[in-house]
């Protein structure tokens, strides 16, 4: 996955188009993401005890990660991703426009 947790994306496609965000949470097998405080939905919860009153919860649905498009924290701009894999043997992800590690 080149799109992890923590890390600042913008929107490219849908209702929330050219917002930015936090990711919240990666789901590598359903190829989806969460980000904060975009692409909301709302849950109706019915009340559970007696005499407490329903509500309507707001949270962050996820969404395609094809639908988003990664930040570069270094330069702060839209990037792309590749890998590298350093003398160490870490593999680290290489921002395409500034050639910084991250």
């Amino acid at each position: 996955m080149k799109i992890k947790k923590g890390d600042k994306v913008k929107i490219i496609c849908g209702k929330d188009k050219g917002k930015t965000g936090k990711v919240l949470k990666v789901s590598p097998s359903t190829q989806k993401v969460s980000v904060e405080g975009l692409n909301l939905r709302t849950k109706h919860m019915r009340p559970r005890k007696e005499g407490e009153t329903g509500q309507r919860i707001q949270f962050p649905a996820p969404m395609d990660i094809s639908n988003v498009i990664l930040i570069c924290p270094k330069c702060s701009k839209e990037t792309r991703v590749s890998f590298k894999i350093l003398k160490d043997k870490k593999k680290v992800r290489i921002c395409k426009k500034c050639k910084e590690n991250f």
